[in-house]
């Protein structure tokens, strides 16, 4: 799911920096500067020409609002009028591109799944039953290639773009699921097993990238949750098509082959979904980019589209493909390490624990089906899925993140405190489950689809690939970390200390979350890129 970059001064800045506001002057911003990252910064609408003023405030920065009674900067509002009321279809034109897009989180929630049930039919046909090692490394094998997948999408993607890469990434998703389906070996189900993985490592960074650069910025937090409901319908599909393996023991093959579909699907879907206006527009390819924004955001946004994008390319380099090394410079770092921490956060504060053990929490309330425990779970993640779509550009991303470490904090308090105290055990089981229920949907509501759309928002147009394969490079690693310890811990020290010390981690990120996210919803990633490069320019010169 590395090394971190060091965090330099970022981890100790008070929440107290210059406000930059940008407003319509005749003068020219774009001299060569260096994208930024400052936590915090202010700025009104965006006029390819900037008068920089700086002014300091002591309480916590923000970007202001978007007035949402101007016209809609994004999108050729489309519209069915009612008696009394207007639905608002802007997201329409971008949705079928979204949606092939979100195919690649459909089959990484399927392989999350797959795997569950059909684990003992597997590894008493291939020869392993009993070795819980062997076992634990078919099941988690494609964390490995999931890895490397990750770190090199970063070169992939700035060199094809997210649609060719997308359709290059299928072939090991379809030839790992067909292996693995074939395996009559060990070594030919743990090959299969990588190969799947690699393919989900370049889907995870290559999915945020596309959504955050097609989406409208009026619509970019609802289509950018896609990718959650993607990876929690697959979760849920494999458990219901995982349910005759407990009857028959080689329907693993058919779980397995079922796994190639999805891959096919989005190859040709691939085929007629746009590219990235962005990377169009940096690939030199201006008449296909016009084309694209026309298409998805309306005629009349082309022309301003494009001057932004040229903008940023101007400020950037003009070269399609940035270097690693990049990112060991300020600002790039800064954006590193608050992506890289993001994703620590996240796994540290127990998601994947929670998962292992809700089947036997369960379990105490007479839920004894394993897959009707996981089901429970999946559709909670789902329905907190569904609510992030309706909030994230109705809140913004900072105040969904913090609310929902919060409520991860307070979950596993609740757990934790059912589990040491228990005063009667049908209320404490009551209250155990209680806990998951709201750890889980307080996760699927923030901490899961706002970390992988902030990050790409908040990353410069050049080093934005690479930011996204480093995040995603230290989620795997601390993935496989979580998963290797957990155990242990538990068997040391207890269930409850260990969800006390995640409902910790979950405060602690929250904390990081208001000190260190800037807000982005209804902003162009332009406007961001430009303001952060402005405040960081600043406060260099204070």
């Amino acid at each position: 799911m590395i090394q971190m970059l060091e965090a330099n001064p970022l981890l100790f800045v008070p929440k107290c920096h210059p406000i930059v506001s940008l407003q319509p002057s005749s003068t020219l911003l774009f001299n060569k500067i260096n994208n930024p990252f400052p936590p915090s910064v202010s700025f009104s609408l965006p006029i390819n020409n900037f008068k920089i003023t700086a002014a300091k405030r002591r309480q916590g920065p923000e970007l202001e609002p978007p007035d949402n009674n101007r016209p809609d900067d994004e999108n050729t509002l489309l519209t069915e009028k009612g008696d009394e009321e207007e639905i608002d279809l802007g997201w329409l034109p971008t949705f079928p591109h979204v949606l092939t897009a979100s195919m690649s989180n459909f089959l990484f929630g399927y392989h999350i799944g797959v795997m569950n049930g059909p684990i003992v039919s597997i590894a008493k046909e291939l020869g392993f039953e009993g070795n819980s090692f062997l076992e634990g490394l078919v099941v988690s094998i494609f964390i490995g290639g999931a890895f490397i997948g990750s770190i090199s999408c970063g070169s992939i993607v700035d060199k094809l773009g997210c649609r060719r890469t997308f359709q290059l990434d299928t072939i090991p998703l379809i030839l790992g699921a067909i292996v693995s389906a074939q395996a009559h070996s060990l070594d030919e189900i743990l090959f299969g097993r990588f190969l799947v993985g690699l393919g989900i490592g370049v889907n995870t960074v290559l999915v945020p990238i596309y959504i955050s650069e097609v989406a409208p910025t009026k619509y970019r937090g609802l289509l950018g949750t896609f990718s959650q409901i993607g990876t929690c319908i697959g979760i849920i599909s494999s458990l219901f098509l995982a349910i005759p393996s407990e009857n028959d023991p080689h329907w693993w093959r058919t779980l397995l082959y079922i796994a190639s579909v999805p891959g096919i699907v989005l190859a040709l879907g691939m085929q007629f979904s746009v590219d990235s206006p962005r990377w169009l527009c940096k690939a030199g390819r201006i008449d296909d980019a016009k084309e694209v924004i026309s298409e998805l955001w309306g005629p009349s946004k082309v022309n301003k589209a494009i001057e932004e994008f040229q903008s940023v390319i101007r400020n950037d380099g003009a070269d399609l493909d940035s270097g690693w090394l990049e990112l060991l410079e300020e600002p790039h770092s800064r954006v590193a390490f608050i992506g890289g921490s993001l994703f620590i956060l996240q796994q540290l504060a127990g998601i994947n624990g929670v998962l292992y053990f809700s089947s036997l929490t369960f379990r105490d309330v007479g839920i004894t089906s394993g897959a009707l425990a996981s089901l429970f779970v999946g559709l909670t993640n789902f329905a907190g899925a569904l609510c992030a779509s309706y909030l994230m550009d109705r809140q913004g991303r900072q105040v969904l993140l913090i609310g929902s470490y919060l409520g991860m904090a307070v979950s596993m308090f609740v757990i934790a405190s059912a589990i040491s105290f228990p005063i009667d055990s049908e209320i404490s089981s009551n209250l155990s489950i209680l806990g998951t229920i709201m750890y889980i949907f307080s996760f699927a509501i923030g901490a899961g689809p706002v970390t992988g759309l902030i990050i790409p928002e908040l990353s410069s147009s050049r080093t934005r690939g690479k930011i996204l394969a480093f995040s995603f490079s230290v989620h795997w690693v601390f993935n496989f970390l979580v998963g290797l310890f957990f155990l242990e811990l538990v068997r040391k020290i207890g269930i409850a200390p260990v969800y006390a010390g995640f409902g910790g981690v979950s405060l602690l990120a929250a904390a990081f979350a208001y000190y260190f996210i800037v807000e982005t919803k209804g902003r162009s990633l332009e406007e961001i890129e430009i303001s952060l490069a402005v405040n960081y320019q600043d406060r260099n010169k204070l």
